[in-house]
Protein backbone atom coordinates (compact mmCIF):
# COMPACT_ATOMS: atom_id res chain seq x y z
CA UNK A 1 0.00 0.00 0.00
CA UNK A 2 1.33 3.56 -1.09
CA UNK A 3 2.54 5.69 1.41
CA UNK A 4 0.70 8.95 1.15
CA UNK A 5 2.43 11.92 3.53
CA UNK A 6 0.15 13.92 5.72
CA UNK A 7 0.05 17.49 4.76
CA UNK A 8 1.96 19.02 7.79
CA UNK A 9 0.58 22.98 7.76
CA UNK A 10 3.62 25.28 7.24
CA UNK A 11 4.36 28.46 9.75
CA UNK A 12 4.52 31.93 9.03
CA UNK A 13 7.60 33.06 10.37
CA UNK A 14 8.10 36.11 8.10
CA UNK A 15 6.94 38.41 10.43
CA UNK A 16 9.92 39.08 13.55
CA UNK A 17 8.11 39.28 16.79
CA UNK A 18 9.48 40.27 19.70
CA UNK A 19 8.53 38.17 22.77
CA UNK A 20 11.38 36.74 24.59
CA UNK A 21 11.28 33.21 26.08
CA UNK A 22 12.47 33.23 29.75
CA UNK A 23 16.15 32.44 30.64
CA UNK A 24 14.63 28.95 32.02
CA UNK A 25 13.58 27.92 28.88
CA UNK A 26 16.48 29.45 26.89
CA UNK A 27 18.83 27.19 29.36
CA UNK A 28 16.56 24.31 27.97
CA UNK A 29 16.16 24.63 24.69
CA UNK A 30 19.66 26.67 23.18
CA UNK A 31 21.98 23.90 23.71
CA UNK A 32 25.13 23.01 22.24
CA UNK A 33 25.83 20.82 19.53
CA UNK A 34 29.09 18.87 19.84
CA UNK A 35 28.10 17.46 16.34
CA UNK A 36 27.72 20.77 14.77
CA UNK A 37 31.67 21.03 13.79
CA UNK A 38 30.85 17.80 11.94
CA UNK A 39 27.95 18.82 10.11
CA UNK A 40 29.97 20.71 6.95
CA UNK A 41 30.42 17.52 4.54
CA UNK A 42 27.08 16.52 4.51
CA UNK A 43 26.42 19.90 2.46
CA UNK A 44 28.51 18.75 -0.22
CA UNK A 45 25.44 16.08 -1.37
CA UNK A 46 22.64 17.71 -2.89
CA UNK A 47 19.83 15.67 -3.20
CA UNK A 48 19.31 14.53 -7.02
CA UNK A 49 17.73 11.95 -9.28
CA UNK A 50 20.00 9.50 -7.98
CA UNK A 51 19.26 9.91 -4.17
CA UNK A 52 16.13 10.83 -3.95
CA UNK A 53 14.51 7.80 -3.86
CA UNK A 54 16.54 6.79 -0.83
CA UNK A 55 15.81 10.01 1.00
CA UNK A 56 11.88 9.04 0.19
CA UNK A 57 12.71 5.95 1.41
CA UNK A 58 13.43 7.34 5.14
CA UNK A 59 10.88 9.73 5.17
CA UNK A 60 8.36 6.81 4.63
CA UNK A 61 10.14 4.76 7.21
CA UNK A 62 10.34 7.21 10.31
CA UNK A 63 6.24 7.84 9.44
CA UNK A 64 5.90 3.91 10.00
CA UNK A 65 6.27 4.80 13.76
CA UNK A 66 4.04 8.40 14.30
CA UNK A 67 4.55 7.93 18.01
CA UNK A 68 7.61 7.73 19.59
CA UNK A 69 9.33 8.20 23.17
CA UNK A 70 12.97 8.05 24.18
CA UNK A 71 15.76 9.80 25.80
CA UNK A 72 17.47 12.95 24.90
CA UNK A 73 21.13 14.77 25.78
CA UNK A 74 20.62 18.26 24.24
CA UNK A 75 24.16 20.67 24.32
CA UNK A 76 24.28 23.82 22.81
CA UNK A 77 27.13 25.56 22.04
CA UNK A 78 27.55 29.57 22.99
CA UNK A 79 30.43 30.05 20.53
CA UNK A 80 30.66 34.06 21.60
CA UNK A 81 31.26 32.53 25.10
CA UNK A 82 33.17 30.21 24.53
CA UNK A 83 30.98 27.46 26.44
CA UNK A 84 28.32 24.89 26.72
CA UNK A 85 25.14 24.23 28.71
CA UNK A 86 24.13 20.32 29.00
CA UNK A 87 20.40 18.94 29.71
CA UNK A 88 19.00 15.43 29.82
CA UNK A 89 15.32 13.68 29.96
CA UNK A 90 13.00 12.24 28.37
CA UNK A 91 11.37 13.25 24.83
CA UNK A 92 7.75 12.61 23.12
CA UNK A 93 7.52 12.63 18.99
CA UNK A 94 3.92 12.78 17.89
CA UNK A 95 3.77 13.61 14.27
CA UNK A 96 0.08 15.09 15.02
CA UNK A 97 0.74 17.14 17.93
CA UNK A 98 4.48 18.19 18.03
CA UNK A 99 7.40 17.37 20.29
CA UNK A 100 7.06 17.14 24.11
CA UNK A 101 10.86 17.49 25.95
CA UNK A 102 10.67 16.98 29.54
CA UNK A 103 13.63 17.48 31.49
CA UNK A 104 14.78 16.07 34.50
CA UNK A 105 18.71 17.30 34.56
CA UNK A 106 19.94 20.02 35.63
CA UNK A 107 16.05 20.46 36.24
CA UNK A 108 12.93 19.55 36.24
CA UNK A 109 10.31 21.35 33.72
CA UNK A 110 8.50 20.04 30.35
CA UNK A 111 8.29 21.72 27.15
CA UNK A 112 5.85 21.03 24.60
CA UNK A 113 6.15 22.62 21.02
CA UNK A 114 3.41 21.90 18.72
CA UNK A 115 2.86 23.85 15.39
CA UNK A 116 1.66 27.08 16.88
CA UNK A 117 2.49 27.06 20.36
CA UNK A 118 4.75 26.55 23.06
CA UNK A 119 4.07 25.32 26.64
CA UNK A 120 6.38 25.31 29.86
CA UNK A 121 5.24 23.21 32.80
CA UNK A 122 7.75 23.72 35.54
CA UNK A 123 7.16 23.34 39.40
CA UNK A 124 2.95 21.98 39.05
CA UNK A 125 2.58 25.36 37.02
CA UNK A 126 1.80 25.45 33.43
CA UNK A 127 2.43 28.58 30.92
CA UNK A 128 1.09 28.96 27.16
CA UNK A 129 3.96 31.36 25.55
CA UNK A 130 3.90 33.84 23.03
CA UNK A 131 5.00 32.16 19.49
CA UNK A 132 5.85 35.26 18.49
CA UNK A 133 10.14 35.69 18.45
CA UNK A 134 10.34 31.95 19.08
CA UNK A 135 10.56 30.65 15.88
CA UNK A 136 13.78 28.17 16.62
CA UNK A 137 11.66 26.20 18.46
CA UNK A 138 8.88 26.10 16.07
CA UNK A 139 11.44 25.15 13.34
CA UNK A 140 11.99 22.69 15.16
CA UNK A 141 8.89 20.71 15.45
CA UNK A 142 7.91 21.67 11.81
CA UNK A 143 10.74 19.64 10.52
CA UNK A 144 10.19 16.47 12.73
CA UNK A 145 6.34 16.84 12.23
CA UNK A 146 6.94 16.44 8.68
CA UNK A 147 10.16 14.11 8.64
CA UNK A 148 7.36 11.65 11.18
CA UNK A 149 4.43 12.07 8.85
CA UNK A 150 6.49 10.97 5.66
CA UNK A 151 6.32 14.47 4.39
CA UNK A 152 9.28 14.48 1.66
CA UNK A 153 7.63 17.29 -0.43
CA UNK A 154 7.08 19.26 2.31
CA UNK A 155 10.96 19.27 2.94
CA UNK A 156 11.77 19.05 -0.22
CA UNK A 157 9.33 22.76 -1.05
CA UNK A 158 10.65 24.71 1.96
CA UNK A 159 14.67 23.64 2.20
CA UNK A 160 17.28 22.77 -0.07
CA UNK A 161 17.93 19.16 1.21
CA UNK A 162 21.05 17.50 1.01
CA UNK A 163 21.68 13.50 1.64
CA UNK A 164 23.78 11.12 2.01
CA UNK A 165 23.91 7.45 3.84
CA UNK A 166 26.96 5.21 4.96
CA UNK A 167 25.78 1.94 5.71
CA UNK A 168 23.71 1.38 7.98
CA UNK A 169 23.28 5.34 8.91
CA UNK A 170 22.16 8.10 6.74
CA UNK A 171 22.91 11.72 6.91
CA UNK A 172 20.21 14.77 5.43
CA UNK A 173 20.93 18.55 6.09
CA UNK A 174 18.49 20.73 4.96
CA UNK A 175 18.79 24.53 4.09
CA UNK A 176 15.69 26.45 4.33
CA UNK A 177 14.58 28.63 0.99
CA UNK A 178 13.16 31.51 2.81
CA UNK A 179 16.29 34.26 3.87
CA UNK A 180 14.08 35.44 6.77
CA UNK A 181 13.89 31.77 7.80
CA UNK A 182 17.83 31.18 7.85
CA UNK A 183 18.44 34.46 9.56
CA UNK A 184 17.84 32.15 12.96
CA UNK A 185 17.82 28.64 11.52
CA UNK A 186 20.91 28.87 9.31
CA UNK A 187 20.89 24.72 8.38
CA UNK A 188 19.69 21.67 9.84
CA UNK A 189 21.65 18.73 9.97
CA UNK A 190 19.52 14.91 10.85
CA UNK A 191 21.29 11.71 11.28
CA UNK A 192 19.80 8.46 11.59
CA UNK A 193 19.56 4.55 10.64
CA UNK A 194 16.18 2.64 11.19
CA UNK A 195 15.25 5.58 14.04
CA UNK A 196 16.18 9.15 14.17
CA UNK A 197 19.69 9.53 16.46
CA UNK A 198 20.03 13.31 16.54
CA UNK A 199 19.37 16.69 15.18
CA UNK A 200 21.54 19.64 14.68
CA UNK A 201 19.99 22.99 14.36
CA UNK A 202 23.04 25.66 13.13
CA UNK A 203 21.32 29.09 14.36
CA UNK A 204 22.83 32.18 12.09
CA UNK A 205 24.26 33.87 14.90
CA UNK A 206 27.28 30.77 14.99
CA UNK A 207 25.38 28.84 17.86
CA UNK A 208 24.07 25.69 17.14
CA UNK A 209 21.89 23.36 19.17
CA UNK A 210 22.16 19.71 19.31
CA UNK A 211 19.29 16.51 20.46
CA UNK A 212 21.16 13.45 21.02
CA UNK A 213 18.41 10.70 20.69
CA UNK A 214 18.16 7.03 22.03
CA UNK A 215 16.34 4.52 24.35
CA UNK A 216 13.52 4.62 21.14
CA UNK A 217 10.38 3.02 21.67
CA UNK A 218 6.76 2.99 20.06
CA UNK A 219 3.39 3.43 22.56
CA UNK A 220 0.08 2.82 21.02
CA UNK A 221 -1.49 6.42 22.75
CA UNK A 222 0.08 9.52 24.83
CA UNK A 223 0.04 8.74 28.46
CA UNK A 224 -2.82 10.66 30.09
CA UNK A 225 0.39 13.07 31.79
CA UNK A 226 1.73 13.39 28.18
CA UNK A 227 -1.45 14.36 27.32
CA UNK A 228 -1.94 17.31 29.62
CA UNK A 229 1.19 18.66 29.26
CA UNK A 230 0.40 18.97 25.12
CA UNK A 231 -2.95 20.63 26.34
CA UNK A 232 -2.96 24.51 25.86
Amino acid sequence: MKNTPRRVPLLNLRKPGTAKLPALVLAFFLSAAALSGQSGGIFSRPLTGRNRSRFEAVCVLLSEHPLVRGDFTQTKLLRRQGRSLVSKGRFVIDAERGMLWETTHPYASAMAVGRDYLIQSSGGKKTKLDTAGNETFLRIAEIISAVFSGGAGILTENFEVYFFEDTPSWHMGLVPKDSTVRNFAASIVMRGDTVLRSVTLNEGNGDSVSYELSGHHYPKVLSPRETELFSP
